[in-house]
């Protein structure tokens, strides 16, 4: 496992697996697991401040996501660059999504649940839904995209999914040691939180504190997880 890919982090915007899964990231890592990011958007919507180029507010966030990948422990970050608001089920998305994952082979994958209902961001549902198609049957099978075994990237088998911002949790993984960690990654995004105030963060304490009733540990991040059968 030393070289292999343990978890792949498809994320629909930078600062979405800080929230989603930053957490279980940062636990991982410090197991020395590997894990990899993929960012589908460019996030140069995602502001209030008029004054702020959209082109500008990419390269920031960018720049954001990098820092808090690094202080996560993340070994790549692979930027799709897509702009945001955008992301569409298209054959060139899930293609660039099948060449990452045959690239990096994660036993794991994790990425925004695109079934939660009525609140949520069309690029989330996008992501999501497209994601779990690249996993299966397109990353799986050789005849999708033939034009990838050119590049040397062979199918894959991902093991396992898992789905954040889930309205069906059955998958809690412990993040009591690592909340704080967690935090952290998400102050480095300063373009969408200048400044994390208390409030925010107990409401975050006990939103992880609620995602763990049942278990005996404090703080979980909450999935819904399926293992894939072939």
């Amino acid at each position: 496992m030393d070289n292999q890919t343990y978890l792949m982090v498809v994320t629909p915007h930078p600062d979405d697996a800080e929230f989603g899964v930053a957490g279980t990231v940062a636990r991982l890592t410090r197991e020395g697991k590997k894990v990899v990011y993929v960012v589908c958007t460019n996030g140069d919507k995602g502001t209030s401040d008029r004054k702020v180029k959209p082109e500008e507010l990419a390269k920031i966030r960018e720049q954001e996501q990098m820092a808090a990948a690094k202080l996560l422990g993340v070994s790549d970050v692979v930027f799709l660059r897509y702009p945001d608001q955008s992301l569409e089920d298209s054959d060139e998305f899930r293609k660039e999504l099948v060449r990452v994952i045959r690239l990096y082979q994660p036993y794991a994958v994790v990425t925004a649940d695109p079934y939660r209902k009525y609140m949520w961001h069309r690029d989330h549902r996008i992501a999501g839904q497209v994601t779990l198609d690249a996993v299966f049957p397109y990353a799986r099978d050789y005849l999708s995209y033939p034009e990838l075994l050119d590049e040397g990237l062979e199918p894959h088998k991902v093991r396992e999914m898992w789905f954040w911002a889930s309205d069906d949790i059955n998958y809690r993984l412990d993040i009591t040691d690592t909340f704080d960690t967690k935090l952290t990654a998400l102050g480095c995004h300063k373009s969408q939180v200048s400044d994390i105030p208390p409030e925010m963060r107990e409401r975050m304490r006990d939103w992880a504190r609620m995602n763990a009733e049942g278990e005996d540990f404090e703080l979980a991040e909450a999935f819904h997880r399926i293992e894939m059968r072939y």
